[in-house]
């Protein structure tokens, strides 16, 4: 038995003390997401009345479907739906295109190394510690220059760019404690680059995968800057939509529908959090030890 649980068992007041202010800190964290859930299921009525913490008295989901299809950028309202939508196209070869990218700068630098790979590897760390707001007018002539700008494919290059320094520093770290000798060994038997690492050092990367996913999904998906300074009109992400939403509401203000906006913009992150958020931590802790 160790001493910790010696200690615990000896003084329950304590540990019943530390779950306690745990538990205030934790319902303390979890306060605002209550609140937007239940404002998002009031009526207008129940809201003016001031108390924010109480449950609806009548619940409604017309909030949520005025939120879903009343969404407004400029002149024209199309509905939050489509900018979940561009989000989602954007996200996904964003995570893809940065994470493979990173995987394979990863594995040159560590097991294929050239003359200069530490300056290389310097370089593209340097770019981790870039302001957004620095980039923004290079970034906007080469998508004039390459005809993209204003379009959901432009912000997915904007996005692969800025990501592939943390994406190669991940892999790079996690590679750095790999085994060399079944990479020798690999070699030996004939295998090529590309064999090595999709067969031997990919299948292996799954801890780091997902740890680049949840970094790279939860950058892009809330990314506001670039999505608003690269896109507009059809083909803005959906945290440009929530942002007109909010903003275009004149008179009295349709809070219900705002937090029901918000929590739909919300949802994918969660969800990335509560179904890969314990292997985290984990990931990112599996290449800090060599050997």
């Amino acid at each position: 038995m160790s001493a910790g649980s010696t200690v615990a068992r000896r003084n329950p007041f304590g540990r019943a003390l530390l779950y306690a202010v745990l538990l205030a800190f934790a319902v303390l964290y979890l306060m605002p997401l209550y609140v937007m859930l239940v404002t998002s299921f009031k009526p207008l009525e129940e809201i003016h009345q001031g108390n924010m913490l109480a449950l609806p008295e009548t619940w409604t989901f017309a909030p949520w479907r005025e939120a879903w299809g009343s969404a407004c950028i400029g002149l024209e309202c199309s509905g939050v739906h489509g900018y979940f939508f561009n989000s989602i196209k954007i996200v996904v070869p964003a995570v893809l295109i940065s994470g493979l990218l990173g995987a394979f700068n990863g594995y040159v630098l560590t097991k294929w190394r050239f003359r200069g790979h530490k300056i290389v590897f310097g370089l593209i760390l340097f770019s981790c510690f870039i302001p957004f707001q620095i980039i923004l007018l290079p970034m906007a002539r080469v998508l004039g220059i390459l005809h993209i700008a204003n379009s959901t494919t432009g912000l997915v290059l904007v996005h692969v760019v800025y990501g592939i320094g943390f994406t190669t520093l991940f892999f790079r770290n996690f590679y750095e404690s790999f085994p060399d000798e079944l990479v020798r060994a690999a070699k030996l038997d004939g295998a090529g680059f590309f064999t090595i690492f999709f067969r031997i050092l990919l299948p292996a990367s799954i801890p780091i995968i997902v740890v680049t996913i949840i970094w790279q999904f939860t950058n892009v998906w809330n990314d506001f800057l670039f999505g608003v300074s690269f896109t507009s009109g059809d083909s803005a992400p959906i945290t440009v939509a929530l942002n007109n939403l909010v903003n275009s509401s004149t008179g009295v203000k349709a809070y219900n529908v705002n937090m029901a906006a918000a929590m739909v913009a919300a949802v994918p992150t969660l969800i990335v959090y509560i179904l890969a958020g314990k292997y985290f931590l984990r990931g990112l802790m599996s290449g800090s030890v060599k050997g």
